[in-house]
């Protein structure tokens, strides 16, 4: 059963029940825990990491609370997973706010920002990491409402939390949104995931040159096939899964915490002269940028 959030109290989805799935599930753990000691990169800044309970979003928000962020965590469902990270940023000194719902509601984006504002009065980093996909081997098999519901979660979601965001968002904020390798060299069982991830690539750019000139930074990290409960939860294939991330030139999936500091790189000061670009850790697969 559900449990209360500090924003939200829902019931489970009946959309592919398994997705996108509970990391305290996996035999395997993926390995999220920060590498580094910080270094007060994001000292006095207060950050959204959407899809935050588990994978990427959980070593992207666990390593913003190590570099001195305020971290919400946006995450559908998924409670369980979503403590593990809430204790984990509170183990490195963070104030942490939970917000469980559906970021294809724009009335769920606008609560969540609002609760932000309201708890921490700012808002300098958004990271749209939250993502759905659902494998088919063809076209026809992708129903409509399975296309839709991915566009909801995938780059509507985007375009709701920025637009819930921006009034808030100031000179040296930053968005980082998360696109993929899918975007870039194609995924013949991911049609309406992999074109969900060029709109975002577009968004991206787009939005940097719409906000460039008030000073806000737009970027996005393309991952490659990274070990997460999105894959083996439905995400792929459950007979393709024992050879996942076995194509890359490194051989191996992806680690969560060797995601995460490219989201980092592109939230933080660091990065000042880069907007409209896209970082790709990929495992040593060379994309066109």
């Amino acid at each position: 059963m559900p449990t209360e959030t500090d924003t939200a109290f829902i019931e489970e989805t009946s959309e592919e029940p398994k997705m996108p799935g509970h990391e305290t599930g996996l035999d395997r753990k993926p390995k999220w825990q920060p590498r580094y000691p910080g270094s007060g990169r994001l000292k006095g800044k207060v950050a959204i990491v959407t899809g935050g309970d588990s994978g990427i979003g959980r070593a992207t928000a666990v390593l913003f609370a190590r570099e001195g962020a305020k971290v919400a965590i946006a995450y559908l469902e998924e409670h369980d997973d979503a403590h593990i990270t809430r204790e984990a940023c509170e183990k490195e000194g963070a104030e942490v706010l939970l917000s469980a719902g559906d970021l294809g509601d724009p009335k769920h984006c606008q609560g969540l920002v609002d609760a932000v504002i309201e708890r921490w009065g700012q808002l300098d980093v958004l990271v749209n990491n939250a993502g759905e996909q659902h494998p088919d081997y063809e076209i026809e098999d992708i129903t409509a409402e399975q296309l839709q519901r991915t566009f909801q979660t995938n780059i509507f979601s985007m375009f709701y939390m920025v637009q819930a965001a921006r009034p808030h968002l100031k000179k040296g904020a930053a968005i980082v949104n998360c696109t993929s390798i899918t975007m870039y060299k194609g995924a013949p069982i991911l049609l309406d995931y992999s074109s969900t991830k060029g709109a975002i690539t577009a968004f991206t750019r787009s939005l940097s040159q719409n906000l460039v000139d008030d000073g806000i930074r737009v970027n996005a990290v393309a991952p490659g096939p990274i070990w997460t409960p999105l894959n083996p939860f439905g995400g792929q294939p459950e007979e393709e899964m024992d050879d996942f991330g076995k194509d890359t030139p490194m051989g191996r999936p992806g680690e969560p915490n060797e995601v995460a500091p490219a989201f980092l790189f592109l939230a933080c000061e660091d990065s000042s002269y880069m907007s409209g670009q896209v970082l790709h850790p990929n495992g040593g697969t060379v994309v066109n940028g």
